[in-house]
């Protein structure tokens, strides 16, 4: 399956039907919530369609992708669009997640639940996990995603074990998708207190 995703990606970005240029309407009116500083990894980014836009925002941006294509594609938009950004081909189906710590950690449309019990160790403490994801009700009016790919209604909440969900909503979005939208933070550091005891 990994190497027919593979294909099936560099094929579609070959033919130019990936997903579109420009960033998730959902993302964007997220601004408020997203550093503007710190190490950024978007998953399953693809060509970069939201990788450029948080380097654009100062974040040190990695897309991490199955499909070569698709990051060569991101590293020309990158570059000109006069940002830069590290690209990591990796099967994130199969490869242990990249290490961070990451600040922010960026899943728009890109399901795969097992990675859900690796996001909190690899956010830095106060470090964000923001994903978007389309739920079952999206067939309702669109055939895709399949529903393998989709979100039952309240699962993403779910998913979010040992993280403060500091923003969630549900709902015919502003991509026109019925789609789930998280943002949740790891913990903080506690300061040590004057006498050096937490």
């Amino acid at each position: 399956m990994p190497q027919f995703d593979r294909d099936k990606w560099n094929q579609k970005y070959t033919a130019g039907s990936g997903p579109p240029s420009a960033p998730s309407a959902v993302l964007l009116a997220l601004d408020a919530y997203l550093p503007r500083t710190g190490r950024a990894i978007d998953v399953g980014g693809g060509a970069g369609r939201h990788g450029i836009w948080l380097a654009q925002r100062g974040l040190e941006v990695t897309i991490a992708d199955v499909s070569s294509v698709g990051l060569a594609l991101a590293r020309e938009a990158a570059a000109a669009a006069g940002v830069s950004l590290q690209t990591l081909e990796i099967d994130l189906q199969e490869a242990p997640f990249p290490p961070g710590p990451w600040d922010l950690i960026v899943s728009v449309c890109y399901l795969f639940r097992p990675l859900f019990q690796a996001y909190p160790a690899a956010l830095a403490p106060g470090g964000l996990l923001v994903v978007v994801q389309p739920t079952l009700r999206n067939l309702e009016r669109h055939a895709k995603p399949p529903a393998p790919f989709l979100l039952a209604e309240g699962e993403l909440r779910t998913l979010a074990g040992g993280l403060e969900i500091v923003h969630y909503e549900e709902g015919w979005l502003a991509d026109g998708r019925h789609e789930a939208c998280l943002v949740a933070r790891r913990a903080a550091l506690a300061s040590p207190s004057p006498g050096g005891v937490v």
